[in-house]
């Protein structure tokens, strides 16, 4: 695989978003500083950085050279927060798009073209920004799975209604068998593709009503070995520790993007 060349969440030859499709395929961070950002994010998790051929704004982090994260020097500049977005994977980027306009969501931004595919970011009715692509995946779906999130989750005001919208948008539980399968399991929506738990939604317990304090967004969870270890180099690398237990920790880097890291033996 040649990394110089790839900028954008695939490159060719990999495997395709019509044969992968509605789950999580990539995950980028906007940011003010990215010197710092990256300096930080190589501390915490061993990242390695390079450029991107999108421009100088944008930069690819690699984990033992597979890429799987994007980043860009874009929040002051588009007046966009500071945060962690994940993509999910569709056939067709205008009509995930349209189904979107069609809901009452929000589309942001595109679809616009970065070869090898297109993408647009969006948010869904709560608010909750997220982004699909289409294209190829870089370096196929598996390898970016197993050296990038472990998952990614929604907090959200009312699980069911996402569940619903996200369904319908990204064509979960479809008979096509490329398609993620949804439960709902240990009081969250699950979503698995492959087998594999990919996200989660969740908005508190079953019999409760929306909670109008939460505001929606997706968590990004990072798999690491020693949680208690990676969040003590949070904090001494200008990072906080927001919330810390034995399976999990919430974490915000030094530019104010929140995270997850999940024990790699977490279920």
């Amino acid at each position: 695989m040649n990394h110089d060349r790839t900028t954008s969440p695939g490159e060719p030859d990999s495997v395709s978003t019509r044969t992968v499709f509605g789950a999580p395929c990539w995950v980028s961070l906007t940011s003010r500083d990215v010197e710092t950002t990256e300096a930080f994010y190589e501390a915490v998790f061993g990242w390695k950085w390079r450029s991107a051929r999108l421009g100088d704004h944008f930069r690819i982090a690699t984990a033992n050279d597979i890429p799987v994260a994007g980043l860009g020097a874009v929040a002051s500049m588009w007046q966009i927060a500071v945060a962690w977005t994940p993509y999910f994977a569709v056939p067709d980027a205008d009509v995930a798009a349209a189904r979107v306009r069609e809901r009452g969501a929000t589309v942001a931004v595109g679809p616009l073209s970065f070869p090898p595919g297109r993408a647009a970011l969006l948010a869904d009715r709560d608010g909750a920004t997220f982004g699909i692509w289409e294209g190829d995946l870089m370096g196929g779906w598996e390898t970016w799975r197993r050296s990038a999130p472990a998952f990614v989750r929604l907090h959200t005001r009312d699980a069911f209604d996402a569940a619903i919208f996200y369904g319908e948008i990204l064509d979960w539980a479809s008979a096509d068998p490329a398609s993620c399968e949804v439960r709902y399991e240990g009081g969250e929506v699950v979503l698995r593709s492959g087998g594999n738990v990919v996200a989660r939604i969740e908005s508190g317990a079953l019999e409760a009503a929306p909670d109008p304090t939460v505001r929606p967004h997706w968590q990004v969870h990072f798999a690491v070995s020693d949680i208690r270890s990676c969040a003590r180099v949070v904090a001494s690398h200008g990072g906080s520790i927001l919330r810390e237990n034995e399976h999990e920790a919430v974490l915000r880097d030094p530019d104010g993007a929140q995270f997850t890291v999940t024990s790699r033996e977490t279920p």
